[in-house]
């Protein structure tokens, strides 16, 4: 079962960068380029040959396995505001990325699953898996067109954001997104324009006295169409307006509201890099949501997002990111979320082979059609000691605090869960 919080695996659609950290090769990429915005080294990218994994040579691909073996211990493992439960729960992950070596054009594939078994409250036990590839035409010099799949089967974590623990087990959805993007650069100017389809399904529940709880109103079908122009000012910096448009196609359920709404997003933006020292990229505009269902009111404000990476030396790196955006939710009578987000993170290598990690964020959702605003604090630790280029283990303790406010709250709990892992890869 997923947590909110350590971030879910990556999508392979995600410039087809392996999920694995043994997986990552550099990218030789002429300083020339007035886009190129890797001159200072995030600690987590940083190539260490000596530990990280060379995967399988198969004819024209390399495979990256992997296995990681954990336990997990929770002290309120059903998010409750009173009377936490603590349990233990048993994580097996096996995963597999594959990836051609081609100097033309290139496909990527990946498969993971996750079986958790709770050794407390076995119906909090779950089995999810993943599964997608990816593939880059390079149509010409400075032009390629990728195409993405994605398709999983997973389990909503008692603290994810946006949900109410109303169900005795977690509740299972089923998804699948297709994403065709474009790109042409030509000298300082670059395109991208994309345009991805996703589709959610939620298995319905039952609460503790047994009765239905239905999920058939949060089952949705979301198309979003971007587009991207920048214009490079110097070789480290460059302007660019990017336009958004999504329609978000909910299940119409009788007895619920129609959360059904399209939304428009206009964003100038810059991104720069100050020598090896900081890199950004901020962006600020408008964002307007319109609903079908008159009930609730539109949204029509300020949107924007922004991340800036320091690398005050060569062992430490240090990320700021915010984000404020309209979100899917599945509390009851809402439409949705204005949300905003903002996060603190620090990498920092104490030896070569181990890596330290401190993270901070803070989101509010204040709900659509309902009085209700959820402020969620969360903090975590992480330190991944890597024994050689096969065996690693990892701890990761994290923390949240979630309040509520308004005239129908929603729940507030605190909860610390450990990860202890080791992990086998090649």
């Amino acid at each position: 079962m997923r947590r909110a919080v350590p971030p879910a695996v990556a999508a392979s659609l995600g410039l087809f960068a392996a999920d694995q950290a043994g997986a990552q090769t550099a990218v030789e990429t002429p300083v020339a380029d007035p886009f190129f915005r890797q001159r200072g080294q995030a600690v987590r990218d940083r190539p260490q040959p000596a530990y990280d994994a060379v995967g399988l040579k198969v004819g024209g691909f390399t495979l990256w396995p992997r296995l990681q073996s954990a336990a997990v211990f929770d002290d309120n493992v059903f998010a409750a505001p009173t009377a936490p439960r603590a349990a233990t729960t048993l994580r097996l992950t096996p995963d597999v990325t594959a990836r051609s070596d081609w100097g033309r054009h290139q496909i990527q594939g990946y498969v993971r699953l996750d079986f958790d078994r709770n050794l407390n409250v076995s119906r909090e036990s779950a089995t999810d898996w993943r599964l997608g590839g990816a593939g880059r035409l390079d149509i010409a010099q400075g032009a390629h067109l990728t195409l993405a799949l994605d398709l999983e089967h997973g389990h909503e974590a008692r603290t994810a954001v946006g949900t109410d623990p109303l169900t005795v087990r977690p509740v299972a959805f089923d998804g699948v997104s297709a994403r065709l993007a474009g790109r042409r650069t030509r000298g300082r100017l670059r395109l991208d324009a994309s345009a991805e389809v996703q589709r959610r399904d939620y298995d319905d529940g039952a609460d503790a006295a047994g009765a239905l709880v239905k999920q058939d109103d949060r089952d949705r079908t979301t198309l979003t169409l971007t587009g991207r122009a920048a214009y490079a000012l110097s070789p480290a910096t460059a302007v660019y307006l990017q336009v958004a448009a999504d329609d978000r196609d909910y299940r119409r359920v009788p007895s619920r509201p129609d959360r059904t709404s399209t939304g428009r997003e206009t964003l100038t933006g810059v991104d720069f890099e100050l020598g090896g020292l900081i890199r950004g990229d901020i962006a600020l505009g408008h964002r307007r949501q319109t609903f079908d269902d008159p009930r609730f009111a539109d949204l029509d404000g300020l949107g924007g997002r922004g991340r800036v990476t320091w690398f005050p030396t060569a062992l430490t790196t240090v990320s700021v990111a915010a984000e404020r955006a309209v979100a899917d939710t599945g509390v009851v009578g809402a439409a949705g979320a204005r949300r905003t987000d903002l996060c603190f993170s620090v990498d920092h290598e104490l030896l070569r082979n181990l890596i330290l990690s401190g993270r901070t964020a803070h989101v509010e959702d204040a709900y659509i059609g309902r009085d209700r605003t959820d402020r969620r604090f969360s903090a975590g630790l992480t330190a991944d000691y890597r024994l050689n280029r096969r065996q690693g283990l990892t701890a990761d303790l994290n923390w949240i605090d979630q309040a509520s406010v308004g005239a129908a709250p929603g729940p507030r709990y605190r909860a610390l869960w450990l990860i202890l892992a080791a992990v086998a890869r090649f």
